[in-house]
């Protein structure tokens, strides 16, 4: 009988541990659902890779440091960055046409979703740390966090060549 409580409670606690997880993971989901995060250039990274710092918004910070590398890898896909210090250059997006996010929306739900393909092309720079000056609270309930990441462009491009999405360089005018 005694054996019993102690099997039931195992699997309770187990069972609330697994629901807990699937809802903090909707609930990041949810918090970081608009791609909203701006990008900058950190430095000069290796030939075919970008080295970023992607701040990302969220009510919690955890939310948005976890969300910082898919939105990195969405930024060079379709925002770009503006040069600066550090010996940076502009880069301009992969992808010219912003609809073409729409167009080819089950690829980019598919690739961004929890675990996706994203993931083979963006990487920590730092060892997990955020700095003390990009943790930043901008409002009463707001968090703004910046993540340093490296994103393999030139892998991200072939990638979408391969999809269509984009047209191969040497494709001609």
């Amino acid at each position: 009988m005694k054996l019993k409580h102690v099997i039931l409670s195992v699997l309770f606690i187990g069972f609330c541990t697994s629901v807990n997880a699937q809802w903090k993971k909707n609930k990041a989901n949810e918090d970081t659902k608009i791609w909203r995060y701006d990008l900058e250039c950190e430095g000069i990274a290796k030939q075919g890779s970008k080295l970023v710092k992607v701040w990302s918004y969220s009510k919690n910070p955890k939310h948005a440091i976890s969300r910082g590398m898919k939105n990195a890898v969405h930024g060079i896909i379709f925002k770009g960055f503006a040069g600066g210090g550090q010996g940076c250059t502009q880069f301009r997006a992969l992808v010219n046409d912003p609809s073409l996010e729409e167009k080819h929306k089950e690829f980019f739900e598919s690739f961004f979703a929890d675990g996706g393909a994203y993931l083979r092309y963006v990487s920590s720079a730092t060892d997990g740390n955020i700095a003390p000056g990009d943790r930043l609270k901008i409002s009463k309930r707001e968090y703004k966090i910046g993540i340093v990441v490296n994103v393999l462009t030139d892998q991200l491009r072939r990638l979408l060549e391969e999809k269509g999405i984009v047209k191969s360089l040497n494709s001609g005018f």
